[in-house]
């Protein structure tokens, strides 16, 4: 009689714990779909994570102290300055925090994400602009 009970409880919880698993998983897969096509379509990337850093562009700039990139365009020097200062200041070796420094590392990246495919953009609309000048180097014998 302990034995069919304890089978019931084992298989009553198996099956409890099988559709926890199911539904979690269906939530995580519609979740990651939707952010997806969040990204593709380009709506939104300012104020949501992306997919790689899951980091705003609002917490990356607040988390290096810069503004915020208007139309694609940001000072960079002063963002990769206050990435050296922060990153180095933060170094496990120098008493600093290895969390902190994967944060600043990650809101770099983020603002570089964000502001990369604007420069290469620009540059390829230069390149056409100015016509295609290959280098040619003679052999000299």
């Amino acid at each position: 009689m302990a034995y069919r009970l304890i089978t019931q409880v084992v298989l009553i919880g198996t099956r409890v714990l099988g559709r926890s698993f199911a539904e979690a998983y269906k939530q995580a897969a519609a979740s990651s779909a939707y952010q997806r096509a969040q990204a593709q379509s380009g709506n939104g990337t300012t104020g949501r994570a992306t997919l790689s850093s899951g980091m705003t562009l609002d917490e990356a700039c607040k988390i290096l102290n810069v503004k915020p990139p208007q139309n694609g365009q940001a000072n960079m020097e002063e963002v990769m300055d206050r990435f050296k200062r922060l990153f180095d200041s933060n170094d496990p070796k120098k008493g600093g925090s290895f969390y902190l420094q994967s944060k600043i590392l990650r809101a770099r990246e983020r603002i570089e994400s964000e502001v990369l495919p604007h420069v290469e953009k620009a540059e390829q609309e230069a390149e056409i602009k100015e016509g295609w000048n290959p280098k040619l180097y003679k052999d000299k014998k």
